[in-house]
């Protein structure tokens, strides 16, 4: 992959996480940004960041599933592959807010 691909590949992605992230939070967000994790850290009885990252492992579990299927021939399609990565990655930046806000 040349660095214009890659720097292509890169803006895409950036694009498609904001996306993402504001969409998802007309669908899920209720109060603050973050009080889909905190609500589901009540309920089991948890920190936000613990929910949050047993929600991560949902998306982790695909990939490692994804790298696996290609050792025996398999392949996804690469929009699953997006999919999951780029919602995995905006955990992570979810994940950052909360450590960001504790502070």
């Amino acid at each position: 992959m040349t660095d214009e691909q890659f720097n292509e590949l890169l803006s895409e992605t950036q694009e498609t996480m904001r996306n993402t992230l504001i969409q998802k939070a007309k669908e899920y967000q209720r109060g603050d940004r973050l009080s889909n994790f905190k609500t589901a850290a009540t309920r089991l009885n948890c920190t936000p960041e613990r929910a949050l990252l047993g929600m991560l492992e949902k998306h982790s579990t695909a990939i490692f599933d994804y790298v696996n299927d290609l050792e025996v021939g398999r392949r996804m399609p690469l929009e699953q592959w997006q999919e999951k990565i780029i919602d995995s990655i905006n955990y992570l930046v979810l994940l950052l807010a909360l450590a960001t806000e504790r502070e």
